[in-house]
């Protein structure tokens, strides 16, 4: 067997997140981005209070809080790709915090998939490491469906149009060939990225709730790269505050 697939249901490990990360009060909401420009912005109008300080070798990663009618919502910054991102997850999680909204963008596999489209992912394919370590082997890790259901009846409430469904994820962005685009459209996926499933199987196995909000960024359809110019900041907030909105509704 290869040691991917050699699935340890022990929980606890030598090394566990609830053994040096201190519970916090006042956690139970929390938005994960990836637009750091977003909280740039508002930790420059002073939107943001530091709740607590993680470290790595790469430097400083802080864990912030806002206010969003009436209750605290956590917000940070995540890493690209399902280390980095599982990384600082897990001691979020283990801060307390038991409700989550992802916001970021993801390549389309459909090129009539419009640019900042919304998509919210259904399900995960595992073509990613991480997932492998917190459940058994399988083709694909479904989302929440609470949580999912929240997310839309946000944007049906702003008249926002949206997609729903499956997402590839994959930690290798350079090695999206022809071939493998063929055959996970072919198998439903709209949208490919680095964490979704990584983050769906974290958030079972820990026993809390999930969800993402996607926008179409750039085209891996064919057979050239498409960038798209996709990286507007006035819809990257707006899709934050969206995300805010969902998460404080879970």
């Amino acid at each position: 067997m290869y040691p991917i697939l050699e699935f340890d249901e022990e929980r606890k490990s030598v090394i566990n997140p609830e053994d040096f990360i201190e519970k916090l009060e006042n956690c139970e909401y929390c938005v994960i981005t990836f637009f750091k420009e977003v909280l740039d912005k508002l930790n420059n109008e002073g939107e943001l209070k530091l709740k607590s300080m993680h470290y790595s070798e790469m430097g400083e990663h802080p864990l912030y809080e806002i206010e969003f009618e009436g209750k605290k919502i956590g917000v940070y910054l995540s890493g690209v790709g399902g280390p980095l991102a599982i990384g600082m997850f897990e001691e979020v999680i283990a801060h307390g915090y038991t409700k989550f909204i992802a916001c970021g963008s993801a390549g389309v596999l459909d090129k009539e998939i419009a640019t900042n489209k919304i998509v919210i992912p259904t399900s995960a394919i595992r073509d990613e490491g991480i997932s492998y370590h917190y459940l058994p082997a399988s083709r694909e890790v479904i989302g929440n469906e609470e949580t999912i259901i929240t997310i839309e009846e946000v944007l049906k409430s702003k008249g926002i149009s949206y997609l729903k469904g499956k997402t590839w994820t994959t930690d290798a962005f350079f090695r999206e060939t022809i071939e493998k685009v063929k055959k996970r459209k072919e198998e439903g996926s709209v949208t490919v990225e680095m964490e979704a499933a990584s983050f769906m199987a974290v958030a079972e196995f820990r026993g809390i709730k999930f969800g993402q909000i996607l926008y179409g960024g750039d085209d891996v359809s064919g057979e050239y790269w498409d960038t798209r110019e996709w990286k507007d900041k006035s819809v990257r907030e707006k899709i934050f505050w969206l995300a805010v909105e969902a998460c404080s509704k879970i």
